[in-house]
């Protein structure tokens, strides 16, 4: 690639250090010594992708491996691709600026529905068709994360997707690909051998067949493949491979920090919850080994602050003690800890008085409904006796800016279940003032933030419709208009956006012929205020007939023939179906931890209790 052109572009765009690479962890490897290069693509900002524990811990793994390099792409904001393209600059590599259509492998993480258009456009950038099926030559184009769970909107585009952990599978298929090239082999040949491994989905090899009312008759597979394809995991997490590096950027990022993840899986049963499902089973991290890792990560990275992640991180049975561990570990340094995820119980307290003895964090609290009886429906196990019990406790401990985080429009929601999120918020107002004078301290302010549901696949709430974008605005400013305490602010998420999120998340294999027109129009960042351009969606929609009324709006029937279903995650969709029936009926399922209820994971301690008639 022609540099002096790249050092030109970067004299004329709002953040350099996005595209230049050379942080601290990077890692460099000439190519000529290298057997396979694998390009990681995180199709949003630089900003956004280096926050993402999958990219840390996978460009680790692959470039353990001396005969492997993994270097990183990322998306160009506007400016950057203007001048990409004014200057005929290819999409490149950060660590080489080497182009992306020299590659072996091009791998993107799919973590967001809106994200789609971005891949497709850098594609377009790397000089590469965007149909797998016409590209004769470059790099294999792979997906993975958890949004290629549905995969079908992107089945025209990817070469191969990788259903669940990739940890293991990554490297396997890597190996596979030298061993077949070594052989003299063809892509498809690679295809069609990496079609039978576990978790791997090669969408040519596949074809959907719909009913006169367009829905799915059937599927079809067109060569000597497995019908449904296994989700992959990781059993054993302590023994797998860990993150011992972490690029430091130069610039801010969204979490500038040490990231420790101490478990997957979760078990409260959330079921508006994708995560909480697909992840399953629970898997713990020891604490000696999040210790070991800690000390070097701060050691290498230089950060003052280490966040604990798990989809919720106060359920880590060690949690307490490993806080305890850390604070000793690092007072002399002063590092701070935070938790993304927090529970509304008593434990939690003893958790908060250890984090705030260096670094006091907002806090952020999800009831998800205003009414005991929504938050039932959804399998919420929280009642508002708990989040004003906390409240109380941490009012004592001297914050006073709390976050309270809903959603609108979830399945069976009524006009109480709305006005509910106000009375919420004005409880948690009035815990705060009705104190001793001498308590109150600080200026008051509690936020509600609604975003809008969006029906997501292996949930049981994925047979529900969506609400309309005018249903979401009503719903919206029907709360709105009756906040009228200055202490009490309501912030609510773009409702177009979320409707074209669930036409994408509920999408067959026909609204790839959509993602393509919305490339054609220019369509990018759409997850962004800056970038989403509503008009290019409603013209988009108008000229394939892909509608949300079909996809995003229609209540499916239990019957029907679902585009993920080829798809095993290991919930079984009986159980989904069993638990969509308790929500209509009001009816809570316990968390997993107080008794199994057999959803159909194996290998889960809970489940084969459950079989042996233990619990």
């Amino acid at each position: 690639m022609d540099l002096r052109k790249l050092d030109a572009a970067l004299k004329k765009v709002e953040k350099p250090a996005r595209y230049i690479g050379g942080e601290l962890g990077a890692v460099v490897k000439d190519p000529d010594q290298v057997k396979v290069r694998f390009a990681f693509a995180f199709p949003d900002l630089y900003e956004i992708g280096m926050s993402h524990l999958g990219l840390q811990i996978l460009y680790g793994i692959l470039n353990d491996q001396e005969d492997i390099a993994c270097e990183r792409v990322f998306a160009p904001w506007f400016d950057m691709e203007e001048q990409m393209r004014t200057l005929g600059i290819p999409l490149y590599s950060l660590e080489t600026k080497t182009p992306i259509k020299d590659f072996d492998f091009l791998g993107f993480t799919l973590q967001y529905e809106l994200s789609f258009t971005n891949i497709l456009n850098m594609l377009d950038l790397a000089g590469l068709e965007v149909y797998a099926k016409d590209r004769k030559e470059g790099p294999l184009i792979i997906a993975g994360g958890p949004v290629a769970y549905t995969p079908e909107p992107l089945a025209d585009f990817i070469d191969l997707f990788i259903l669940g952990e990739g940890e293991e599978v990554n490297l396997e298929l890597i190996r596979l690909y030298q061993k077949i090239k070594d052989q003299g082999g063809t892509k498809d040949d690679f295809l069609l051998a990496a079609g039978k491994m576990k978790g791997i989905y090669v969408p040519k090899f596949y074809r959907e067949v719909y009913k006169e009312d367009g829905t799915i008759s059937h599927r079809e597979v067109l060569a000597d493949l497995p019908e449904i394809i296994e989700k992959r995991k990781v059993d054993q997490v302590d023994q797998m491979a860990q993150n011992r590096r972490q690029i430091v950027p130069f610039i801010e990022t969204v979490h500038d920090r040490v990231v420790l993840e101490m478990f997957r899986g979760c078990t409260h049963g959330c079921r508006f919850c994708q995560a909480g499902m697909i992840y399953r089973p629970i898997r713990e991290k020891s604490k000696e080994n999040l210790l070991d890792q800690a000390r070097r990560l701060i050691d290498q990275t230089g950060y003052r602050e280490i966040s604990l992640s798990s989809l919720s991180s106060c359920d880590y049975r060690n949690l307490l003690p490993l806080i305890q561990d850390l604070m000793e570990e690092f007072k002399d340094q002063r590092v701070a800890m935070s938790l993304p995820s927090l529970r509304l119980d008593t434990f939690f307290i003893d958790v908060l008085k250890e984090i705030e003895k260096v670094k006091k964090t907002g806090l952020t609290f999800a009831p998800e409904a205003g009414s005991q009886r929504l938050r039932d429906v959804i399998n919420k196990n929280v009642s508002q006796e708990d989040l004003l019990a906390v409240c109380q406790d941490v009012f004592k401990e001297g914050w006073s800016k709390i976050k309270l985080y809903f959603m609108i429009g979830l399945p069976t929601e009524e006009e109480e279940d709305l006005l509910g999120i106000l009375q919420l918020a004005e409880m948690v107002k009035d815990a705060f003032f009705n104190r001793p004078k001498e308590e109150i301290k600080g200026n008051f302010t509690v936020t509600a933030s609604a975003s809008c549901f969006v029906p997501k696949a292996f949930t049981p709430f994925q047979w529900f419709g969506q609400n309309t974008k005018e249903d979401f605005l009503q719903k919206a400013y029907f709360i709105k208009e009756r906040v009228k305490d200055p202490k009490i602010r309501f912030r609510y998420h773009d409702p177009a956006t979320s409707v074209c999120e669930a036409v994408l998340a509920r999408g067959d294999r026909r609204t790839g012929k959509l993602l393509y027109r919305l490339f054609e129009l220019g369509a990018k960042f759409d997850g962004w205020t800056d970038g989403f351009k509503e008009d290019l969606w409603i013209q988009a929609m108008e000229d394939t007939g892909i509608s949300p009324d079909f996809y995003a709006y229609r209540e499916r029937p239990l019957d029907e023939v679902l585009p993920w279903d080829f798809i095993d995650i290991g919930v079984s969709k009986a159980y989904l179906k069993k638990e969509y029936q308790r929500a209509l009926e009001g009816q809570t399922t316990l968390d997993c931890r107080k008794g199994c209820h057999g959803c159909g994971i194996k290998n889960c301690s809970m489940w084969e209790d459950f079989h042996a008639g233990t619990c």
